[in-house]
């Protein structure tokens, strides 16, 4: 499922987010420029769970493997951070954005250790802009493509809740060695259940939650 839109209107201009995504295009327009280089700078800059470096945890997450990996993420970033970061201000939304990266890819580290894959990507740090979400704006809709033509509108916490539980399962299946899919399930769901849990720490004191728009 593709998210188009959601229904939930920004009451001022995102700034952070709309930087984030400017920044996020930029690195990764450097990776293409790298060629053959590019491999020794994701080993370096990546998250590599068995060298772990606690700046990789930074790193890492302005990185991207390909370029639907970056559109993807920086689509859904767009999608709901404008509406998070109304709600938190600009300076404790990118404060929480970079906490939920870290936390993402300390998941990630923990529930593999001796991995000596790279992790890239802005999806862990996207993902507790997800779950905040999910918790904030739960009565909104999202306008989604479902391949090949399906249209259709779908409460927020429909679409976001199945998605989380695409990654549980994904996660799961990958710790039972039932796939060998490279995507870091774990740090989705770090990222996903950290949002939750505290974006109420990050709120402005004079948000209302009532009818969560």
């Amino acid at each position: 499922m593709i998210p188009l839109r959601d229904s939930t209107p920004s009451r001022s201009f995102p700034l952070v987010t709309v930087l984030l995504i400017i920044f996020n295009l930029f690195i990764f327009y450097q990776e293409v420029l790298m060629g053959a280089s590019l491999e020794g700078f994701i080993n370096a800059y990546g998250l590599v769970p068995a060298h772990f470096q606690t700046f990789n945890l930074f790193s890492s997450m302005f990185m991207h493997g390909g370029w639907m990996h970056v559109i993807g993420n920086m689509w859904v970033l767009w999608l709901f951070g404008d509406n998070v970061e109304d709600r938190m201000g600009h300076g404790k939304f990118l404060i929480f954005y970079l906490l939920m990266g870290c936390i993402a890819g300390t998941t990630h580290y923990l529930v593999n250790p001796a991995s000596i894959t790279p992790v890239v990507g802005a999806s862990g740090a996207v993902a507790g802009i997800m779950g905040a979400y999910f918790i904030m704006f739960r009565q909104a809709r999202v306008f989604t493509y479902i391949p090949p033509i399906f249209l259709v509108t779908i409460p927020a916490w429909v679409y976001l809740g199945f998605w989380a539980l695409s990654q549980v399962y994904g996660g799961a299946t990958n710790l039972v060695g039932a796939n060998s899919s490279n995507i870091a399930f774990w740090a989705h769901i770090g990222g996903f259940v950290a949002g939750m849990i505290l974006y109420r720490l990050f709120l402005n004191p004079d948000y209302e939650e009532v009818g969560n728009d």
